[in-house]
C-alpha cells in the first residue's frame, strides 16, 4: 500500500512539475494543414510596440489555419507575469526542435544558458524573422555573447545580431532610426513593383501601419520587398509627407551564422499590434513566415489571414497594456489577446 502511494505522489508531483513548466508558455495546436508536423516558435519581449499582442495573432493564425504547432514565449516577471521588454524568457528550450523562430524583442540581454540554445539555433541556419525593434534585439549582453549586441563593433559581426543576421540594426547616425515623428505620424507601405511576384507579396495590397516609420540601409545582399512612405497623419489614406522619400520597409535575405547552413531570414521595420488589423500587413507576415520555411507552395493570394478569437490591440507605449496577464491567459483560440486592466 505504501509503495502505491508512494508511486501514486510522484505521479501527481510530474504531472504538477510538467504543468508548471508549461504555464510559462502558450501552445496553439492546429489540427490539420500544410504545417502539421511543424513547430513556430515566437519570442515576444519588447518595451513598446506590444508584441505580446502580435505574437499570439499571428500564432493562432499558422496553427489554426495553417495546422503548425505555434508555441509563444514572453518576457516574464519572476512570478509568471507577461512583462514587456524583460529579459526574463523561459522556455528557450523549444527552439531545440523549432521549424521557424519569429521575434518581437527589443534591448534584452537573457543568460548565458538562454543565448546558447538561441544561438545554436543561428548555428544550424534556422529559418528566422524580426519584426520592428528586432533589428536591436540584444543590448546589454556580457561576456561569451556580447557581439550580439546591436550596437557590437568588431569587424566580424558589425551591428550584431541585427545587422548580421536580419540585415539591420538600430543605428540613426547610419541611417537606421526613426523617420518621422512616431505616435503622430502613421506609415504606409508599399510592395516595390519589381518584387510584386515574389511569395511573400503574394495577394500583398494595400498595407497601412499605424507604429511611425522606420529608415533602414539593410545588408546589400538584401532584397528589398516593401517601402514606407511617412504620412501627415494617423488615418487610413491620409496622404504622404512629400518630403519624406520612401524607405526600405520589408526585406529578405539568406544568413551564414560562422560560416554555418544558410537559412532564410524576413524583417520588417514595422509589426505593432495595431500595424497587423492591416490585411496587407498581416498577410506579408503569414507569407513571409512560409516563404522563411521555404513552404512558398504553401503560399495563396486569397488565404484566409483573418483573426483568431477576439483580437483588439492596444496602442503602443512605453507604459505596459497589461501587469496582471499571464501566458495561460490567452491559452486556447477563444481568448482575448490580451485582456484590459
Amino acid at each position: 500500500m505504501m509503495k502505491t502511494l508512494v508511486c501514486a505522489l510522484s505521479v501527481v508531483t510530474l504531472l504538477a512539475s510538467s504543468f508548471a513548466s508549461a504555464a510559462d508558455r502558450v501552445v496553439y495546436e492546429g489540427d490539420s494543414g500544410p504545417g502539421k508536423g511543424k513547430h513556430i516558435l515566437f519570442i515576444a519581449s519588447d518595451h513598446e510596440y506590444r508584441g505580446e499582442e502580435t505574437c499570439p495573432a499571428i500564432a493562432r493564425i499558422m496553427a489554426k489555419r495553417y495546422g503548425f504547432r505555434c508555441t509563444v514565449l514572453f518576457g516574464q516577471t519572476e512570478e509568471g507575469l507577461i512583462k514587456q521588454g524583460s529579459s526574463r524568457i523561459p522556455g528557450i528550450e523549444e527552439i531545440e526542435d523549432a521549424d521557424m523562430v519569429f521575434l518581437f524583442l527589443r534591448f534584452v540581454a537573457p543568460d548565458e544558458a538562454w543565448m546558447e540554445k538561441f544561438e545554436g539555433y543561428l548555428k544550424r541556419g534556422g529559418p528566422i524573422m524580426g519584426l520592428r525593434t528586432t533589428t536591436h534585439a540584444f543590448n546589454g549582453l556580457k561576456n561569451t555573447y556580447a557581439y550580439h549586441n546591436y550596437n557590437n563593433q568588431s569587424e566580424d559581426f558589425v551591428g550584431g545580431f541585427g545587422r548580421q543576421i536580419l540585415g539591420e540594426t538600430w543605428n540613426p547616425s547610419l541611417g537606421a532610426g526613426h523617420y518621422g515623428r512616431n505616435h503622430t505620424f502613421a506609415t504606409a507601405m508599399h510592395v516595390v513593383p519589381d518584387q510584386a511576384a515574389h511569395p511573400v507579396m503574394r495577394g500583398v495590397k494595400d498595407m497601412h501601419a499605424m507604429a511611425g516609420a522606420y529608415s533602414a540601409v539593410p545588408m546589400p545582399d538584401s532584397t528589398i520587398l516593401a517601402t514606407n512612405r511617412v504620412l501627415e497623419s494617423m488615418e487610413i489614406g491620409a496622404k504622404p509627407i512629400a518630403d519624406k522619400e520612401p524607405q526600405p520597409a520589408a526585406w529578405v535575405r539568406e544568413y551564414s551564422f560562422k560560416g554555418g547552413p544558410k537559412g532564410r531570414a524576413f524583417c520588417s521595420t514595422q509589426g505593432a499590434s495595431e500595424d497587423i488589423l492591416s490585411e496587407g500587413v498581416r498577410r506579408m507576415l503569414v507569407n513571409a513566415t512560409l516563404w522563411c520555411m521555404g513552404m512558398e507552395d504553401q503560399i495563396k493570394a486569397d488565404a484566409d489571414v483573418s483573426f483568431v478569437g477576439p483580437y483588439n490591440p492596444s496602442t503602443f507605449s512605453f507604459k505596459p497594456s497589461v501587469t496582471d496577464a499571464r501566458p495561460d491567459d490567452i491559452a486556447g483560440f477563444d481568448t482575448a489577446i490580451l485582456k484590459a486592466n
